[in-house]
């Protein structure tokens, strides 16, 4: 098994590059615990964003996740007293701290971070898990190799808040209490849990030094425009000596002392290594290389239990199920419906998790109202939001990949009324002006203040890419949605009600190809009917849900040219444009203050998700050359070692060097380039393992 992925190099005593200070600076690690909770930060150990820190916990509503521990600042005695800091805080006024030369590797082991430190002739090895289903975090640390014994102290450093909020939060008055070897930390106010720690080492102290530690400079804040200055609060320092035989372990948790103690630390890796390991033996074979083995670990940070629903838990629960929901982003994201679905068949039926798949689906459907199924769950909160015209029909589509994998009768059987009322709903209309335009039997959209499709950017009143009335995307998913519901309807023998769905479905298929067919370009306007009454000429990547779903709804002699229109424009080694250079509005930075980013997120700025389709596309079109479709996915290989390691960013800028930007960890870049990896491979698909569930094109 592919189990080691190495990331950073150095040698011992050597000083640090200015390439080694870049890389340990902004290069990002990530744990996260299956609840939404995580552990992250860079490299080098410094913070640098306002979500770092070595326990986010994922706490019942209206709490949402929270900063629990920020860093352990971590030093080394030596057997002759001298004293060697292994990371650091950037701090106002001093010089800034980028890691310790000591450093001479970094890796992740299944997908888990590990630090080795070389000094007088010792090996030290750092290692750091959550347990799956626990708020909890165990960092390790032990002697791997040469003789002698070192002293270890590891300082903790607080802000308890949310994870969000700014790093200038005032810090609260914390009670600490010690009681035979465990260590409580306690916020006045008693809203948040306490911090729990133990130090698990054959020789462990305390000494208690209460002290503020301030103005620590978080620079990835800085850039983007945030509050990027803020104090920390310690209670002193754990001292524990360890030597060849004897390791050392700092477990800090939300939990109960009981749930707490359950696992020793050999347990508790031991346990998450057999899971990742069990991961990869589930998986779609076609994910069986090098690359696909990191993204199924990858994958798994995404699809979590949410524990601040506790009513939806319940629900579950009594109909046999359990919840699931899939994160959108980290580290800010919560879990969005658009998201989710697209994400669905990547993260979960790829991986083998199809019973997950379809908790997540139960779990979405219980939140239909007035046929939309809900766009974002906000931080913290028990109601989801509605504002989008794409995540139900997106719904669709996955509940299809889902069947095509698992043909799944009895769940397809129970949402059947459901997805019926969807389409009644969007026929008659629904929120937002949801509603379908019955002179050419269009889908339209659009209400102000709202910007209802994938492309949602908006800086207060102002929508940066105003896409109501009729959008190629849109009609697109509509289309599949109808023809899948035809389908659906057919299997069960309600062939009149599949009748007239199937006229809806010509409908609106004549009238696109008559309607959103650019003669000049040559490719597909991205809106018709909108608000200046003009169509939208802007080339982007929308177009290729026409070609790319399981009903394309482009008429086959078109597909080719808006394929190489996609592929000369928009195609870059890390995904899709946003736009076509050349337009007025394009932007090929995505950087600066929110409004500036938020000016250039949807206006020609990569999003990697967007290769999944653009491969889809390309097979329709070329059946027969899936190793030009997989050399598509090779840009995605280096990235693997940057930004987030073992992850693929949400965004990119628009022209080389492709920086990366936005969420580091994204679910749908993740999920789509994995599924294209399987797709693309040489291993045949669960489409052609089950011709009698695929779909034929164009029908």
């Amino acid at each position: 098994l592919f189990l080691m992925q190495n990331i950073f190099s150095h040698k011992p005593n050597h000083p640090l590059s200015e390439a080694d200070i870049q890389m340990l600076t902004t290069t990002e690690w990530l744990v996260t615990n299956g609840l939404g909770g995580y552990a992250s930060g860079t490299v080098g150990g410094s913070l640098t964003r306002v979500f770092h820190g070595y326990l986010v916990a994922a706490l019942p509503a209206p709490l949402g996740r929270t900063m629990m521990l920020n860093t352990i600042i971590e030093e080394v005695v030596l057997p002759d007293g001298r004293t060697i800091q292994l990371n650091g805080l950037e701090m106002a006024g001093q010089k800034s701290s980028a890691g310790s030369q000591h450093l001479t590797n970094f890796h992740l082991h299944l997908g888990l971070p590990t630090w080795i430190y070389e000094f007088e002739g010792i090996t030290l090895e750092k290692r750091l898990t959550m347990p799956h289903g626990q708020n909890t975090t165990y960092l390790n640390y032990r002697i791997s190799s040469g003789a002698g014994s070192l002293k270890l102290r590891l300082r903790p450093a607080v802000n308890m808040r949310k994870h969000e909020s700014p790093v200038n939060t005032p810090i609260d008055t914390y009670t600490f209490t010690v009681r035979d070897h465990h260590y409580e930390l306690l916020e006045s106010s008693n809203e948040i849990p306490p911090l729990r720690m133990m130090v698990l080492a054959g020789s462990a102290g305390l000494a208690v030094e209460c002290a503020c530690i301030g103005d620590v400079i978080y620079p990835i804040e800085r850039s983007r425009g945030y509050t990027w200055k803020g104090d920390l609060w310690s209670p002193g320092h754990f001292s524990a000596e360890i030597n060849p035989a004897d390791d050392a372990t700092i477990v800090v948790s939300t939990e109960n002392w009981d749930v707490m103690s359950a696992l020793s630390p050999k347990e508790a890796w031991e346990a998450e290594h057999d899971r990742r390991r069990r991961l990869l033996l589930e998986a779609h074979p076609g994910a069986c290389d090098d690359t696909s083995k990191e993204l199924i670990w990858a994958a798994d940070q995404f699809v979590i239990r949410p524990v601040g629903r506790q009513e939806d838990t319940a629900r579950a629960r009594a109909a046999g199920d359990e919840i699931r929901t899939i994160i959108a982003g980290y580290h800010w994201f919560t879990d969005w419906g658009r998201d989710t679905m697209i994400s669905l068949e990547g993260l979960t039926l790829t991986t083998g998790r199809q019973v997950e798949a379809s908790y997540i689906l139960r779990t979405f459907a219980h939140y239909i109202r007035d046929g939309l199924i809900p766009n974002m769950f906000p931080e913290g909160k028990k109601e989801g939001l509605y504002h989008t015209a794409d995540a139900t029909l997106w719904f669709f589509h996955a509940l299809n990949r889902y069947v095509e994998y698992t043909n799944d009768a009895h769940l397809l059987k129970q949402l059947l009324p459901h997805l019926l009322d969807i389409v009644g709903q969007h026929l008659r209309g629904t929120r937002f002006n949801i509603h379908v335009d019955h002179n050419d039997g269009l889908l339209a959209q659009g209400e102000d203040g709202y910007q209802l499709t994938w492309m949602d950017a908006k800086v207060g009143d102002w929508v940066v890419t105003p896409r109501r009335g009729k959008a190629v995307e849109i009609n697109a998913l509509w289309y599949n949605a109808l023809r899948l519901l035809e389908r659906w309807l057919r299997r069960v023998g309600r062939t009149d009600e599949a009748n007239g769905i199937a006229e809806h479905a010509a409908r609106a298929k004549s009238s696109f190809n008559e309607r959103f067919w650019y003669e000049k370009g040559g490719y597909l306007y991205d809106v018709i009917d909108g608000e200046s009454g003009a169509p939208d000429s802007a080339c982007r990547p929308n177009q290729l849900f026409s070609i790319s779903l399981d009903y394309p709804v482009l008429n086959e002699e078109r597909w080719e040219p808006v394929l190489q229109i996609a592929k000369k424009k928009l195609l870059t080694p890390v995904g899709l444009r946003s736009l076509a250079p050349g337009d007025k509005d394009f932007k090929s930075r995505y950087d600066g203050d929110l409004r500036s980013r938020d000016a250039a997120y949807h206006q020609g700025t990569v999003w990697a998700w967007l290769i999944g389709p653009f491969i889809d596309a390309w097979l329709k079109v070329y059946p027969d050359d899936r190793e030009t479709a997989h050399g598509f996915l090779e840009g995605f290989k280096p990235h693997l070692r940057s930004a987030c390691v073992g992850s693929i960013s949400e965004i990119f800028d628009a022209e080389p060097p492709f920086t990366s930007r936005g969420c580091c960890a994204q679910a749908w870049s993740v999920a789509e380039v994995l599924r294209s990896y399987a797709k693309t491979s040489a291993t045949p698909s669960t489409e052609q393992e089950n011709p009698e569930l695929s779909v034929v094109a164009g029908h």
